[in-house]
């Protein structure tokens, strides 16, 4: 039978408050970006630290119908849903895909950037994709090398 000292009690507690202080910062840090960034978007900031009803003004800033909540419930698609979903928050902001990288990859800086930043929110990226609007590039079209005669 193993016996435990004091040492290696001390020694555990020590790696564990070191992990966890830094942890409980980043987290504190991304949770003001993300009241930020629902303020920017004309949603209640305090909807951010409610656990359910964020991921719902969450859909609701991106566009997305209030049924895709199931689909975070599943472990299968929660983790694809999710990466669409910060794909789309970028895209709501006017963000290219680097930014969603970066939102995904480093949330303790792109989240303070975008909640923050200068970027402004610019609508429901995702409204779009469902009412079936395309991009019609001949729309204003002005051709560089031929410009109209006046």
């Amino acid at each position: 039978m193993e016996t435990y000292d004091a040492q290696q009690t001390g020694v555990f507690f020590a790696f564990f408050a070191a992990m966890f202080i830094p942890i409980m910062i980043v987290s504190v840090i991304i949770l003001i970006a993300y009241w930020k960034i629902f303020e920017k978007a004309g949603k209640p900031g305090w909807a951010a630290i409610v656990p359910i009803y964020n991921i719902i003004v969450l859909l609701e800033i991106v566009g997305k119908p209030l049924w895709w909540i199931l689909l975070l419930i599943f472990p299968c698609t929660s983790f694809f849903i999710g990466i669409w979903l910060i794909n789309l928050l970028s895209k709501s902001f006017g963000q290219s895909e680097g930014f969603t990288l970066g939102l995904i990859f480093l949330p303790f800086v792109f989240f303070p950037l975008l909640g923050f930043g200068n970027y402004q929110y610019i609508g429901p990226a995702g409204a779009g994709f469902a009412r079936n609007d395309t991009y019609d590039p001949s729309i204003n079209y002005k051709d560089p090398l031929n410009p109209p005669q006046a």
